[in-house]
């Protein structure tokens, strides 16, 4: 019989192929209607976020990690710099499920 932790690590390998979506929040905020419908090309949305905060990088609806936009080479990335806390996770689950 395997151990407990043989046993976790080969269904760990099995889900490394994965496919999970992954997306980049710079802020959010809420608008009306009426507002959404007046947007023309050159209108701007302004987020609740000082452009000096990391943004959130997200992983299937949870903040997994923190980082700052980069540019490389003519493509945008993300730069980690800090990874999310179980704690804050748990506090995506009440926002978000």
């Amino acid at each position: 019989m395997s151990s407990p932790s043989r046993e976790a690590a080969g269904t760990l390998d099995l889900l490394m192929d994965v496919e999970m979506p992954v997306s980049v929040r710079f802020g959010s905020t809420t608008l009306l209607l009426r507002d959404i419908i007046a947007w023309s090309e050159g209108s701007l949305v302004e987020f609740h976020r000082s452009p000096d905060e990391p943004a959130d990088i997200i992983v299937n609806g949870r903040v997994v990690a923190r980082g700052a936009v980069v540019a490389v080479q003519g493509h945008y990335g993300v730069r980690i710099t800090e990874i999310a806390g179980p704690q804050e996770n748990m506090l995506d689950i009440g926002e978000n499920g």
